[in-house]
Parts: C-alpha cells; structure tokens; sequence
C-alpha cells in the first residue's frame, strides 16, 4: 500500500456545489481505481490524501496535477504504509470552513491552520496529526 498527501491552491474559491461535484466525481474514478482518500478545502486550498498501488496513485496524481482549476501542487508526504487509513470511503471530503465544524466528531484545531507547504515544510510529519 502507498500514500501520497498533497497540498495545493485554486484558482479561485469554489461554491458549495462545485465542491460538492468535485466530491461525487473523485468518489466514483476512485472507486475504480481501488483509491482511498480525504480531501479537505479551506479558503481556497486543498490538502488531498490518496492511498492505493502506488503505480495508481502515482498515475492519478499526475493527471491532478494537470488540473486547471487549482496551483502550487506540493506533494508533502508519500512512501509505503501498512494499512489504508480511509478504508470505509473511496474519498471523504469537508470543507473546513463549514459553520458544524465545532461539532463535528474528531475535530482539531490542527485543521485551522492554512493548507500550504510553508506550514508543513518545516515538519511535515505534524500532517499525520489530522487523519
């Protein structure tokens, strides 16, 4: 099993509903990819999880990185693990900036911080802290 984590901007702020499109369309190709994952946005960043055979994670981060709509892809933490993380869904999503994220189970302050490499540079494994 491999992961890759990245981070990256838009190109503009997305609406709920675009968000919510980008959710439904990487939870069916990833079902079919036998990928895993989260995707968290705020403020117009992502950080994305992928998790699978590394050769398709690889393959499907690629064609990410090719995406129009968003920038400065960096790819923050990648290597083997031995298990996946988020084996219950093929991609769980929250945007960070919903009004229910006080309540939501699991909730860290960690999540607050802003969704580019400056933050995690410096200790990238701090990353692991959220999922």
């Amino acid at each position: 099993m491999f992961f890759l984590v990245y981070v990256s901007s838009s190109v503009g702020l997305f609406s709920e509903p675009e968000l919510t499109d980008i959710l439904e369309k990487a939870r069916e190709n990833n079902a079919k990819l036998d990928i895993t994952g989260m995707l968290l946005y705020k403020d117009g960043n992502f950080m994305q999880v992928l998790e699978g055979e590394e050769q398709t994670v690889r393959a499907l981060y690629a064609k990410i990185a090719t995406d129009p709509r968003h920038r400065g892809l960096i790819v923050i933490l990648q290597g083997p693990q031995q298990e996946r993380q988020f084996s219950d869904w093929s991609m769980g999503f929250r945007d960070l900036k919903s009004v229910d994220l006080l309540s939501t189970p699991g909730y860290s302050e960690f999540l607050n911080i802003l969704l580019t490499g400056e933050e995690f540079s410096s200790e990238p494994a701090r990353l692991r802290s959220c999922y």
